[in-house]
């Protein structure tokens, strides 16, 4: 069957826009690692390849049964320490988690599709320090994945990479690594026996000593050559020669519950240091946050910028998730002809869908930020202060909810097994489709969310449902709804954003200061 080109809301002819627009400053092109905001609480995520033990080595740090850890495939899993353990599985298309037993022989609820994250709460001291997040195998990840994992990263903190001593890293293991490596991220690896073991070694082996920057004094328990210590030497320089920037992150070769002790608190020690330092951030109070701030004797026309700014900005980032959708189309095709086939759609648009709703959401962000900046600037004659953007942003959320009774920002865009897209409303809803939580947002908006319903594994990993032709088709209509309806979405918030904001500077210019 013959796909056509795939029509977007937009021209991307017209990128730029008209040229009498001001621009709403650069807005990001892809997901990635950021920094963490103050309030964020401390994670580390643990990643690696399939093989290497990683649950086990999981458990080990936590006192569990590795069986505790077990999740349905594609799902991420975060550990939480609580008095009363309990398990819980959050599944896009409903507000609340379905919850089972957090026993060992508990067994999880018939889902239609996999859940995004599985929360399980445990009576754990380690986890006083930080959550603890497992992400499913690197090799199942693809670049949508991995996007994911990176944002999650930044916010948590701290990456915790367990590979085995019979594996090697692969390229887009490095590819991750290296972007991690630059950033204020603390990498640790953890190597595990393999399928033999540690390996024999070698006759007349140079002790760590005599291996000189081969080994380095991070490494738990390098005082003699062992087999161990070895091995993680290997890996250490393996991975140097591909990503020379992790030269000071620290391994631990890890097979019993001594030798994870030292990852255990060298884990802990991250978490002291680095919480101190987000606590050293955020003050107490901010510059301008209770101030009476007057306005400038000419804001001139600043209602006429805010109505093109919130117009330009609602446009660019049409555009941009219309082109972004586009290469998901071409993804999703490669995927059926030349991947897994028809069963493996669901996953990867689903995958594909939540790095969409990351980078909407911060697009959204960046520029409903810049667009208060700049307005503002104006009606108050400099620049706000982050106290005073921040009073404008409250009274604008305020703003939010008088204005769209009954008409909620908080929705989620389901694609269904007909490649509909179906929406449903509530803070909740959103909740579900996070593989990471993040905590309370400061952001004036919602998080965008799109993610597939259950009906689309249903229908697509049927045995029997192998069209090709069928499956490209459908892709083909599930994306242009998307496209339609978060054309839709982002219209609306930047005209609500238009109202919002003009409403709380409009007052401040009839008062001659700011009321926020």
């Amino acid at each position: 069957m013959k796909q056509g080109p795939l029509p977007s809301v937009d021209s991307p002819d017209d990128m730029t826009g008209p040229t009498d627009l001001p621009s709403c400053g650069p807005l990001p092109t892809r997901v990635g690692v950021t920094g963490p905001a103050p309030e964020e609480p401390l994670g580390v995520v643990a990643v690696g390849p399939a093989g290497a033990e990683r649950r086990a080595v999981l458990a080990t740090l936590l006192n569990l049964d590795p069986v505790m850890l077990t999740v349905p495939a594609g799902s991420w899993l975060v550990v939480r320490n609580a008095k009363v353990p309990t398990r819980a599985a959050f599944v896009p298309g409903y507000r609340q988690p379905h919850s089972y037993g957090a026993d060992r022989d508990a067994a999880g609820p018939a889902l239609a599709r996999p859940p995004r994250r599985v929360e399980l709460s445990v009576p754990e001291p380690l986890l006083r320090h930080f959550t603890l997040i497992d992400v499913p195998d690197t090799a199942t990840l693809g670049a949508a994945g991995n996007r994911v994992l990176l944002e999650a990263v930044g916010r948590a903190g701290a990456l915790l990479f367990v590979i085995a001593a019979d594996q090697a890293f692969t390229a887009t293991e490095l590819n991750l690594l290296a972007e991690v490596a630059p950033t204020s991220v603390e990498v640790v690896f953890a190597v595990t026996p393999g399928a033999a073991g540690w390996g024999p070694l070698a006759e007349g082996a140079a002790t760590t000593e005599d291996a000189g920057a081969s080994v380095p004094p991070t490494v738990s328990g390098a005082t003699e050559a062992t087999a161990a210590a070895v091995t993680v030497a290997a890996h250490r320089a393996a991975l140097l020669a591909a990503v020379p920037a992790l030269a000071g992150a620290r391994w631990f070769p890890v097979d019993d519950a001594d030798s994870a002790a030292d990852l255990r608190r060298a884990l802990v020690g991250w978490s002291s240091r680095e919480g101190l330092q987000r606590a050293s951030v955020n003050p107490p109070v901010l510059p301008g946050q209770h101030e009476r701030i007057a306005v400038a004797a000419d804001p001139g026309d600043w209602s006429e910028r805010l109505d093109r700014q919130t117009r330009s900005c609602a446009q660019r980032i049409r555009q941009h998730l219309a082109l972004e959708l586009a290469n998901i189309h071409l993804r999703a095709v490669q995927e059926i002809v030349f991947g897994v086939g028809c069963a493996g759609l669901p996953d990867l648009l689903d995958r594909e869908m939540a790095a969409l709703s990351l980078l909407a959401t911060a697009q959204c962000d960046q520029a409903v930020r810049g667009i208060i900046t700049d307005v503002a600037g104006r009606v108050l004659g400099a620049p706000p202060a982050e106290g005073v953007r921040r009073r404008i942003a409250t009274a604008v959320q305020y703003g939010l909810v008088d204005d769209r009774p009954g008409q909620e920002l908080d929705k989620v865009l389901l694609i269904t097994s007909t490649a509909g897209v179906a929406g449903l409303t509530g803070p909740e809803a959103i909740d579900a489709l996070a593989s990471y939580p993040a905590a309370a947002r400061s952001e004036v908006l919602p998080p965008v969310a799109v993610a597939l319903s259950g009906g689309c594994w249903q229908q697509w990993r049927t045995p029997g449902n192998s069209d090709h032709s069928a499956a490209r088709a459908w892709s083909q209509r599930a994306v242009r709804e998307v496209e339609l309806g978060l054309s839709r979405e982002i219209s609306r918030r930047f005209e609500v954003i238009r109202l919002s904001l003009g409403a709380v500077l409009s007052d401040a210019v009839d008062h001659g200061i700011l009321l926020a």
